[in-house]
């Protein structure tokens, strides 16, 4: 496989579409010549979808801007937020992206960067190898943008996960404790010390898509991790009660903390086990019909 700039195949659409244009309209002056942009012929962005929201997986979204279909075979971005590349590659071998549309295609994200220097260029490039009708394969090199931050936001709650992992294990339960009425319920978080002498304060819990608080009993705020196990119960109640809340649920198990170690800040996400998600989605459903 070759590698070129994306301005070799991009020059070469631009001046077949731009000649006649200018042929047309050219005055014989010098200087007066109309300039045409040159369009990349992929164009790449970063997206996340409401499934791989707390799974460190990404999308790596590519419009083809051309007027015929591009083959693709690989995609890949390079950024210093994470120690290797965000790859992607496809199952069949390749994959068709028709004209003047975007597709968007999934990446597990690799370990986050997590002693990068302040003011350490953030610069995002991809990497595409693609194939136009009757040419040989190529791989270009762009950039590609970022527009909602999830790159930052992802590594960022990987370093904090992976300081906090050194400091404690904090895991929900698989139990669950509904109440007689069926209204509440409590959930265990459960801490475990470890063997890193780090400070670690879990300063709030959020509200998910699902689960609420209950205003009789609050969940616990600016708790600090000691050096025996602890549990911290929390009293739970339906977020919401519309018939899809259960049905199109994607993270309404997953349990933000706000927590402080050492001195990073951020947000924690805790998976609620399988067998605890299953008992979540059926006391919502019974406590939402009572």
């Amino acid at each position: 496989m070759m590698s070129r700039t994306w301005r070799s195949l991009a020059a070469g659409f631009a001046l077949a579409m731009a000649t006649p244009f200018v042929a047309a309209c050219d005055s014989g002056e010098a200087g007066t010549q109309p300039t045409t942009a040159t369009a990349q012929p992929i164009t790449v962005e970063v997206n996340q979808s409401r499934d791989q929201y707390g799974k460190q997986a990404i999308q790596i979204q590519l419009t083809n801007t051309t007027d015929m279909p591009l083959t693709v075979t690989s995609a890949r971005l390079h950024s210093p937020l994470f120690e290797g590349d965000i790859s992607w590659q496809p199952s069949a071998g390749s994959l068709e992206l028709p004209p003047r549309q975007p597709k968007s295609l999934p990446a597990d994200l690799p370990t986050a960067s997590c002693g990068r220097s302040e003011g350490e260029s953030l610069e995002l490039e991809a990497t595409v190898g693609y194939a136009a009708p009757g040419k040989d394969p190529v791989e270009e090199n762009t950039s590609a943008s970022d527009p909602f931050g999830i790159l930052h936001r992802n590594a960022d709650e990987l370093c904090i996960a992976a300081e906090a992992a050194a400091v404690a294990t904090i895991v929900l339960d698989p139990r669950l404790e509904v109440a007689a009425d069926g209204r509440t319920a409590v959930v265990r978080l459960i801490i475990t010390p470890g063997t890193d002498a780090q400070s670690l304060t879990i300063e709030a819990i959020d509200e998910t898509t699902l689960l609420a608080q209950s205003p009789a009993a609050p969940w616990p705020r600016n708790v600090l991790l000691g050096t025996a196990k602890q549990e911290l119960p929390l009293t739970i109640r339906p977020a919401r009660c519309d018939p899809h809340a259960v049905a199109e649920d994607k993270v309404g198990t997953l349990l933000p903390l706000r927590i402080k170690v050492g001195e990073r800040q951020g947000l924690l996400k805790i998976a609620a086990p399988d067998e605890l998600r299953g008992r979540i989605y059926d006391f919502v459903t019974t406590s939402c019909a009572s």
